[in-house]
């Protein structure tokens, strides 16, 4: 997708956006139907009213209201929330009605507790990566929302001629997920289990802030819904995922991609290879191959490592203590004879196809001397090369580059 001006937009980015212009309820079946919006809301009808697979994100409340009035078919039973992530959960105030039971994992409130602990530190680093995709965010209130109905493992009910399963899978974007399966139909709910672009590899530590994600447990999640053996999948953003056979031959292949970065990480920690060498050299088989709209495979690669070794890689003694490597940027600086040689070489590292080393250049030179004007040059042009050789598909990457080459220009206007 491309934007007005030309510019090519991250799948990720399209897919939040895409309920700005959605005027119409989408009916995925007869009784089940679609609102889109960060995160998508679905309401199923039954013979004894309705019952909601989340809400949608609080600025769009009224609106998805709106778009769903025309196919409700009686009281609102049951919402069913499948995160504690406030775009699945936004919008429940404005949905409640009397009698509504909230249903969420047993983990909700104590996801909810850590983004309110952490909120100021999130939000500021959320704003970087998000503020150009979600509007107004930095103005957000966040409703609290206490479930009436905890789920431990597996809960059911039913409503109507409809049986519903809210079931614990805590290896997706949260520790709190849940999906939702409707036994007699052959339809899953899984919200942004697989993250919020199916069959992309998995972002299990976000660039945000947020508690890392366990390979393992998504694979054990992963394979509760496989299990199912669902007829319609329908996700948390994005059109549903018809047909048994390619609903499962689809797992299957998300599965086995996940396992071959978890099993070469795994592999290559047991053979003395550090975590960087990894990063760059574990890459999917061509049959495995996987998106990276949300997470990459050296980011997982990264997290899989952290996970079960810690912050510690046995490289510097220096981790070991609160004084890092940037304190000697001047003494660095000093001793080259200013910003300006270093700038100049980490042009010809540019020039060279070296453009992370390039980078590594310009933070020391910059880091003494941060009004540089042939550092900040050479940078601004290093951030374009990787963002020109990134494809423009992973959007936390994008926006962490734009926002990096927006400060370097703001930078370069200040010096002069």
């Amino acid at each position: 997708m491309t934007t007005d001006t030309g510019e090519s937009k991250p799948m990720l980015a399209s897919l939040v956006q895409a309920g700005e212009q959605q005027t119409e309820v989408v009916s995925i079946t007869g009784f089940v139907h679609m609102v889109r919006d960060i995160s998508n809301a679905y309401l199923v009808n039954t013979a004894d009213g309705d019952v909601m697979v989340n809400t949608g994100f609080m600025t769009s409340t009224e609106r998805n209201k709106g778009l769903f009035a025309s196919v409700r078919s009686g009281a609102l039973q049951a919402i069913v929330l499948t995160q504690a992530h406030p775009d699945h959960y936004g919008g429940v105030p404005t949905f409640l009605e009397p009698g509504t039971k909230v249903i969420a994992e047993r983990r909700f409130t104590s996801t909810c507790a850590f983004f309110d602990l952490l909120d100021p530190y999130i939000r500021r680093r959320s704003g970087k990566l998000w503020s150009g995709t979600i509007k107004n965010r930095d103005a957000l209130v966040i409703p609290k929302v206490v479930p009436d109905i905890a789920v431990d493992g597996l809960y059911s009910f039913t409503a109507g001629e409809r049986q519903f399963e809210v079931i614990s899978t805590p290896g997706g974007e949260a520790p709190d997920s849940v999906v939702v399966w409707m036994p007699a139909e052959r339809i899953v709910f899984t919200g942004n289990l697989f993250g919020p672009v199916f069959m992309s590899m998995p972002n299990l530590c976000t660039l945000r802030g947020d508690k890392p994600r366990s390979a393992q447990r998504f694979l054990e999640s992963l394979d509760t819904v496989r299990k199912l053996g669902a007829e319609l999948l329908i996700t948390g953003h994005g059109e549903p995922i018809h047909g048994a056979e390619h609903i499962r031959a689809e797992l299957d292949k998300l599965h086995a991609a996940v396992s071959y970065v978890h099993q070469a990480t795994v592999d290559g920690m047991n053979a003395g290879v550090d975590v960087h060498t990894l990063m760059r050299e574990v890459k999917l088989p061509e049959p495995l191959s996987l998106g990276e709209f949300h997470g990459k495979v050296s980011w997982a690669v990264r997290t899989i490592w952290e996970e079960y070794s810690g912050w510690f890689h046995f490289d510097s003694t220096t981790s070991l203590y609160g004084v890092p490597r940037t304190s000697i940027d001047t003494d660095l600086v000093e001793l080259a004879g200013g910003a300006g040689p270093l700038a100049a070489r980490a042009r010809k590292k540019l020039d060279a196809g070296s453009t992370l080393e390039a980078v590594h250049l310009l933070d020391v030179a910059l880091g003494a001397e941060p009004h540089n004007s042939d550092a900040l040059s050479v940078k601004k042009d290093a951030l374009t090369v990787l963002l020109s050789e990134s494809g423009g598909a992973n959007l936390s990457e994008v926006m962490w580059l734009k926002s990096e080459i927006a400060a370097v220009e703001a930078a370069i206007g200040a010096a002069q």
